[in-house]
C-alpha cells in the first residue's frame, strides 16, 4: 500500500487538497438551489408552482441512480479524467438551465446537473480517503460535510436574492465553482501504484456498505422531510415571507458547518457506531422540536438540530462506506451517496402528504427514520 499523502490532515507539498472540499459544496447547493425560488420560476416559465418544484426531483432521482455505478466507472476511467469532464458537464448544464425557454426544458437541464454531479462527490469522499491517514480521517470527513452543510446553507442565501432580480441569475454561481475547480482540480489518487485490472464490483457485498447504505437512506429520508415541511410549517402557523423563510432554512446548513470540525474529532474520538447513536438521537429530537415548537425560535432550534445532526451523519456514512471496500472506495462511496439522494427524491412524496393530513403529527412522524436507523446499528458489528 502507498503512503499516504497528509500527516494528520494537512497534505504533503504537491498535493492540492483544499479542492476536493470546496467541491463537497456543490451537490448540496444544486439539489436545494431550485426550492427557495420556485414561485418565480414558475412565473419564469408559465407553469403552476407544483410542477416547478418537481425541480428537486428530477435532479436527485438522476443524482441517486448513477451514483450506483458512477463511483466504479469512475475507478475505471481514471478519476482525476472523470472529475474533470464532470465539471465542465456541470457548467454546460447550468447553462442549458438559464437559457430553458420552458418547463420541459428546465427538467431536462435540472436532470442533466444530477448525473454529471454524481460523478463528482463519491469521487472527492474516496479522494480524501486514500490522502488522509486513518487517525485524522474523521476531521477530515467532517470539514468536507461542513462543506456540504455550507453548500446547503448558502442555498437559499443565494437563491432567494437572485430571484429577486431574475431567478436565472441563481445558476450562475455554482457555474463559477464549477469553472474554479475545473481549471485548479484537486489531488484525486495517493503517491504510489494504484491498483491493477479493474476496480472489483463483487467487494462491494459486503455488511459495512450494507449499513452505510441503510444510514444514508434514512438520514435524507428524514433531512429533505424537515427541510419541506419546515418552509410549509412558518408560512402556515407564522405567516413567514420569503426572506424570512429562507433565512430559517439556512440555519440547518450553518449549525452543520459550525460544528463540522467538532463532529469529526469525535468520529475519530468515539468511532463510528457510538457517533451514528448519537447523532441520530439527536436527529429524531431535532424533529419533534421543529414540528410542534410552538414559536419560530423552537422551529429554528429544531431545523438547527436537525443540521448538526445530519452532519455528523454524512460524516459517520462516508467514513464506513469509503473504508469498506479497498480496491474500489469510489464505488462505495458513490453506492452508498445514492441511497442518501433515492431517500431526499422519496421525502417529499412521503412526507407531504402526511403533513398535509395529520398537521404536526405527520411533520413527526419524520423521526420515525432515525428510529429505525438506531435499530440498525443495535445490530451492527463492525469487521
Amino acid at each position: 500500500m502507498s503512503e499516504p499523502a497528509t500527516t494528520g490532515t494537512r497534505p504533503r507539498p504537491g498535493v492540492r487538497a483544499w479542492p476536493l472540499y470546496v467541491g463537497g459544496f456543490l451537490g448540496p447547493y444544486a439539489s436545494t438551489m431550485v426550492t427557495p425560488m420556485v414561485p418565480e420560476v414558475a412565473a419564469g416559465l408559465s407553469t403552476t408552482p407544483e410542477l416547478a418544484t418537481a425541480a428537486v426531483t428530477t435532479y436527485m432521482l438522476p443524482f441517486a441512480a448513477v451514483m450506483l455505478v458512477s463511483g466504479t466507472l469512475a475507478e475505471r476511467w481514471g478519476r482525476a479524467r472523470t472529475m474533470q469532464l464532470s465539471l465542465m458537464a456541470f457548467v454546460v448544464a447550468c447553462g442549458l438551465c438559464v437559457l430553458a425557454p420552458t418547463i420541459e426544458w428546465f427538467l431536462a437541464a435540472r436532470a442533466l446537473q444530477g448525473v454529471t454531479n454524481a460523478f463528482t462527490t463519491p469521487l472527492l469522499v474516496a479522494a480524501i480517503t486514500d490522502l488522509v491517514p486513518r487517525a485524522g480521517l474523521g476531521r477530515a470527513l467532517g470539514w468536507f460535510a461542513g462543506m456540504q452543510a455550507a453548500g446547503q446553507a448558502a442555498s437559499p442565501l443565494v437563491s432567494g436574492p437572485s430571484a429577486a432580480m431574475d431567478w436565472r441569475l441563481a445558476f450562475a454561481f455554482p457555474a463559477l465553482v464549477a469553472v474554479v475547480l475545473a481549471a485548479l482540480p484537486p489531488t484525486m489518487n495517493a503517491a504510489g501504484p494504484r491498483p491493477a485490472g479493474p476496480p472489483p464490483v463483487r467487494a462491494l457485498l459486503n455488511r459495512n456498505l450494507a449499513l452505510a447504505c441503510g444510514l444514508s437512506f434514512l438520514c435524507y429520508l428524514a433531512a429533505v422531510g424537515l427541510t419541506v415541511l419546515a418552509i410549509l410549517r412558518a408560512a402556515d402557523d407564522f405567516g413567514l415571507g420569503p426572506w424570512e423563510r429562507g433565512l430559517l432554512a439556512a440555519s440547518f446548513g450553518v449549525a452543520g458547518l459550525l460544528t463540522a470540525p467538532l463532529l469529526g474529532r469525535r468520529l475519530d474520538a468515539l468511532g463510528p457506531r457510538r457517533t451514528g447513536v448519537l447523532m441520530n438521537v439527536l436527529l429524531a429530537g431535532g424533529l419533534v422540536l421543529a414540528a410542534t415548537g410552538p414559536t419560530v425560535l423552537l422551529l429554528g432550534l429544531g431545523i438547527a438540530a436537525v443540521g448538526v445532526a445530519v452532519t455528523g451523519l454524512r460524516t459517520t456514512v462516508n467514513a464506513i462506506a469509503a473504508t469498506s471496500t479497498e480496491g474500489n472506495r469510489a464505488g462505495a462511496a458513490s453506492l452508498a451517496l445514492s441511497f442518501q439522494f433515492f431517500g431526499g427524491a422519496l421525502a417529499p412524496l412521503i412526507w407531504v402528504p402526511l403533513y398535509t393530513s395529520a398537521g404536526a403529527l405527520g411533520f413527526a412522524a419524520t423521526a420515525l427514520a432515525p428510529v429505525l436507523a438506531l435499530l440498525l446499528l443495535a445490530t451492527w458489528r463492525r469487521r
